[in-house]
């Protein structure tokens, strides 16, 4: 797979796990060229790992400290939405780099991956704290009910991307055509995050409306993965 130079973007995008169509013409190329430095300069895949966690974190903070400032007028919506946009495209893309940087190089492994999926945790966590903050800020009245039940959801693709590993992955839709894959963009966390950055830089005030689309979005998800696991299993 590898030349004498080493491995090319292209051995490292041939590798990588997907995620949806955006995730795979943008995320996971920009991830493969961020594997080909990591890998010149003798990075582990954990340093990529902790470098996503620590920018969407910074990222997420600063969108949390100014949501009330841009509320107010006092603070432009459009540089800290930008700032969004591109931080937390930037650290998904961190995030598809170490898992190919990881496979390719051999030192793919148990610690690693748990490492991985902390730090997506956490890093999400962040995230839905900045949408949180700033659909409040926009809107006082944001129900605290919808805060909570977007925050439950928006976890339900992770941990259904979790899932589609090892013998009991299963998929309820498998058809890979393009207008499938395009409406399966709801679900592509690449995708996702491009939206709740371009709403935070040109329209903070609709971020009440991503919150409430994506909870009924991830919910109606979780539902439909239950009905499809209870069939299965069902059916023994």
């Amino acid at each position: 797979m590898a030349g004498t130079a080493g491995p090319t973007a292209a051995d490292f995008y041939a590798v990588n796990r997907g995620g949806g169509l955006f995730s795979e013409a943008v995320s996971q190329r920009i991830g493969a060229r961020i594997a080909v430095f990591a890998h010149k300069r003798r990075l582990a895949p954990t340093v990529l790992t902790v470098a996503n966690l620590g920018l969407s974190c910074l990222v997420s903070f600063v969108v949390v400290a100014a949501a009330q400032p841009i509320a107010d007028g006092r603070v432009w919506a459009w540089p800290v939405g930008l700032l969004a946009l591109l931080g937390w495209q930037f650290a998904y893309a961190l995030d598809c780099s170490d898992g190919q940087l990881a496979r390719v190089t051999g030192q793919a492994g148990p610690a690693g991956g748990r490492v991985d999926v902390l730090c997506d945790v956490a890093a999400q966590i962040a995230l839905v704290a900045a949408l949180s903050a700033m659909a409040e800020a926009q809107v006082p009245a944001t129900p605290a009910w919808l805060l909570a039940a977007f925050a439950g959801t928006w976890m339900v693709n992770l941990v259904t991307s979790v899932m589609q590993t090892g013998s009991q992955a299963a998929s309820m839709v498998t058809s890979r055509s393009l207008p499938v894959r395009v409406v399966k963009l709801v679900r592509d966390y690449g995708a996702v995050i491009a939206l709740a950055g371009v709403v935070l830089t040109v329209a903070p005030q609709g971020t009440i409306w991503v919150v409430g689309a994506f909870t009924l979005i991830n919910g109606a998800f979780l539902a439909a993965s239950i009905a499809f696991a209870g069939r299965e299993a069902l059916r023994g």
